[in-house]
């Protein structure tokens, strides 16, 4: 029997729960870059977020469901950093509190920015620990509630809500002929798909993936879910997720049309090209969809303008400065 699916009906009750809560980020578009990719292309700038990525949504409109004594005994969430934040900022605002699971080598700015608002960090080993144990010895022994990062009903509703901002502010009499939208654990790109297609259905939605987290790709291809080696490594620490969601799997193979995998090489050339050309700092795993426009591999597609997502712009200043300096 299938899960239970967020439907049109649950994004658009989450972006209204969400009013006041998240920032309604611009969709702008540059000149630069149209020449450079061949069309017209506008980005959603989920890096101007509040806590710098979409996270925020969904984490917000998964806690907020919290009521009583699950709300007492607080969450408990595991992540590299962008959900940690987007949980620990919601758990401040309800007033509840928050354990976040991180990698050891999570992003300094993405540590950071958990401790700004309050939440304990229990850090450990990505290549040799499991972060879900941890997680369940925690909520097992303090009662928290454990809120994934992708693969939860309300999680998924909650990012729908930047897809719903993006079909109210397109500025074209004609809608676009594509989306192009980074791939991690999938909750994004299936919320966004839920709100999009229901007022645009012809549009063509891609995802975009780093090379060796091509989960995805592979799974629509063969029809189910697979993982990735976890000998796998890439500078898109946001998008290191071991596989698609049970849930986010069953949205992406009924909305998108493909995924393309590009390499960290073609990231840090589009995280380039969005600081000189957007004025945006934008965290290589954020830029996937910019990367995968520049490098030529969205194609067959008919003219007209395209929407690309740019997921985040949690980047160490020294990573950033890297990757600015390695194309001089």
């Amino acid at each position: 029997m299938k899960p239970a699916l967020p439907t049109f009906a649950d994004v658009l009750e989450a972006s209204e729960k969400l009013q006041g809560i998240v920032r309604k980020t611009p969709l702008l578009n540059s000149p630069e870059i149209d020449k450079a990719v061949g069309r017209k292309v506008y980005f959603k700038c989920e890096p101007l977020q509040h806590t710098g990525s979409f996270k925020l949504r969904g984490a917000y409109n998964r806690l907020c469901r919290l009521q009583g004594e699950q709300r007492d005994k607080g969450v408990v969430a595991y992540s590299s950093g962008n959900h940690a934040q987007g949980v620990a900022r919601s758990a401040r605002l309800l007033g509840m509190p928050a354990v976040i699971v991180m990698p050891s080598d999570a992003p300094k700015t993405k540590v950071a920015g958990v401790r700004r608002d309050a939440a304990e960090i229990v850090f450990y080993d990505r290549y040799t620990e499991s972060r879900e144990a941890i997680a369940a010895e925690i909520s097992s022994r303090t009662g928290a509630v454990i809120v994934p990062s992708y693969d939860d009903f309300y999680i998924i509703a909650g990012q729908g809500s930047c897809g719903v901002e993006i079909t109210e502010q397109w500025p074209e009499a004609e809608p676009p002929v594509a989306l192009i939208c980074g791939v991690g654990g999938g909750g994004l790109i299936s919320g966004i798909s839920l709100a999009t297609h229901e007022v645009w259905p012809s549009l063509e939605i891609l995802g975009a993936e780093p090379e060796g987290f091509d989960d995805c790709a592979r799974s629509l291809k063969a029809g189910q879910r697979l993982g990735n080696d976890p000998e796998s490594r890439s500078i898109c620490d946001a998008l290191l997720s071991p596989s698609t969601g049970v849930l986010t799997f069953e949205i992406i193979r009924d909305h998108l049309s493909g995924v393309c995998v590009v390499s960290d090489a073609e990231v840090g050339e589009a995280v380039r090209m969005a600081a000189q050309f957007l004025k945006l700092t934008v965290e290589p795993g954020g830029c996937v969809s910019l990367a995968a426009l520049l490098s030529g591999k969205v194609d067959d597609l008919p003219e007209g303008p395209v929407v690309a997502v740019l997921t985040g712009g949690n980047v160490d200043p020294d990573v950033f400065a890297k990757i600015l300096t390695s194309a001089l």
